[in-house]
């Protein structure tokens, strides 16, 4: 290890004190050699790490390579556009031959039912400007002048509601950065915009449809059932988390710069007495119940498969023998070919086993098992909420889903620039994904509520009981 120490500076020492140095060189470097072993055998099938940490190439295969083509194969249901009807078409243009196509004689009448065949077009792109004259009028009397109010729902500035709806979903949906943005618009819209115009736009979409935001968030603590996960970002030079809240009908994100359970406090406050779906992460432990993601522990027990240990080794395939039976069982539960009592009776057997191998574990004596195996037989019922209670998944796959935008957006983007750029990706994210839980028109509801704001009407509720 020479970045320790160079032999000009060792030779510096008293013989004694070179020969220490030298040991714990050589033991500081197998021990840094062993660390990147280990750290390089972490995958995302055995361990946290996201997919995208590994390149695809590296994946290992997991069945064997397919001897079919490419493409659709023999016998697939044909995917095709079903032609819209002759009345909702914007022109129609009847084509009859003149003549016989193999003697010439003229040919006259019509087809009652002729072969359709349509075209569809991009409208010629032009926004539309609507101008307001203002008239300043002199009072013949007094001399006062009076200016011509603009009607209610004009905005003041320059930018109507779907525009300032588009810019903020080319932003926050389509992940486009400001500069790219406002190239888009002007250069394919022919709309004039520059990178402070989108800004602009941006906030005022955030203040338009924040209300909704908040009744949502409000929300939280009445949900029988929350799915929760959080992402690593940026807001500028801090730290921060995207937190996503799933309930049944909507999803809250919140951007904040701590990962603490303090955050949990905040949206959920003292009066929530729901299940979480989330995965070990300690700030949860304050939720009095909880279902623990098995996708993490299926991984979990799939490092313990790919560790040299043999004993370690050995618990990971016992205990990923009876998961996968879990999964099985709870796929024929989902899809009805298995009541909820027969599922219950049949987890009973794997319950009693999987518990056993923890606590195999918790007596294994093996550094290696001892402390991750307590911690799950310790909080043990927390491993199976989703048997007792109907409605509950086994993973928090809902919630990772849901965060799959927003980390996707953060690697595009590098985070958030500022306060008011946090409160945009968090509102934004919101709305878009709760949208699409209600099979919602983003578009159309983002619309809605900024002509609301201009008008200074009520924003429109996202709440599926309103």
């Amino acid at each position: 290890m020479s970045f320790l120490f160079t032999e000009e500076q060792l030779v510096a020492f008293p013989a004694e004190a070179q020969a220490i140095i030298r040991a714990l060189m050589v033991e500081l470097e197998r021990l840094t050699e062993r660390v990147a072993e280990l750290e390089g055998r972490k995958t995302p099938q055995n361990s946290s790490l996201p997919p995208s940490t590994q390149h695809p190439h590296a994946k290992p295969a997991r069945k064997p390579r397919s001897r079919n083509q490419r493409g659709g194969q023999p016998g697939h249901a044909k995917h095709e556009r079903a032609l819209l009807p002759t009345d909702q078409c914007h022109d129609v243009v009847p084509l009859r031959p003149s003549a016989c196509r193999r003697c010439g004689l003229k040919l006259l009448g019509h087809d009652p039912e002729p072969w359709r065949h349509q075209v569809w077009e991009l409208p010629e792109i032009k926004p539309l400007v609507t101008e307001y004259q203002r008239h300043r009028l002199a009072c013949p009397g007094c001399g006062t002048t009076t200016c011509g109010e603009l009607p209610p729902g004009v905005p003041i500035g320059q930018s109507g509601p779907r525009l300032v709806a588009f810019t903020a979903l080319l932003m926050a949906y389509f992940r486009q950065s400001k500069r790219r943005t406002a190239l888009f618009l002007e250069g394919l819209l022919n709309q004039p915009c520059c990178p402070a115009l989108t800004v602009k736009m941006q906030t005022l979409a955030t203040v338009a449809v924040r209300p909704a935001y908040e009744e949502l968030a409000t929300q939280l603590p009445t949900q029988e059932q929350l799915s929760i996960d959080e992402s690593p970002t940026k807001q500028q030079l801090l730290k921060a988390w995207l937190w996503t809240f799933v309930a049944q009908t909507f999803t809250v994100f919140a951007l904040r710069t701590t990962r603490a359970a303090t955050v949990l406090d905040e949206l959920l406050t003292a009066a929530f007495s729901g299940i979480v779906n989330c995965d070990r992460a300690k700030m949860y432990w304050q939720c009095d119940r909880l279902q623990w993601c098995w996708a993490h522990l299926k991984r979990d027990f799939q490092a313990l498969i790919d560790d040299e240990n043999q004993q370690v080794k050995r618990l990971g395939h016992d205990l990923m023998r009876p998961t996968r039976e879990m999964f099985s069982l709870w796929a024929r539960y989902r899809d009805g070919t298995l009541t909820r009592v027969g599922f219950q009776r049949l987890m009973k057997p794997i319950r009693i086993e999987i518990d056993a191998l923890l606590l195999r574990g918790v007596f294994s004596g093996n550094a290696r098992l001892i402390g991750m195996c307590q911690e799950l037989y310790d909080h043990r019922e927390w491993l199976w909420t989703y048997v007792e209670h109907d409605g509950i998944e086994p993973t928090n796959n809902s919630s990772e889903r849901a965060l799959r935008h927003g980390v996707i957006w953060r690697k595009l983007s590098f985070g958030t620039q500022s306060d008011r750029g946090s409160r945009f990706v968090e509102t934004m994210l919101t709305i878009i994904e709760t949208c699409r839980q209600q099979d919602r028109s983003v578009f159309n509801y983002l619309t809605e509520a900024i002509q609301a704001h201009f008008t200074g009407s009520r924003c429109p509720s996202l709440l599926a009981s309103a």
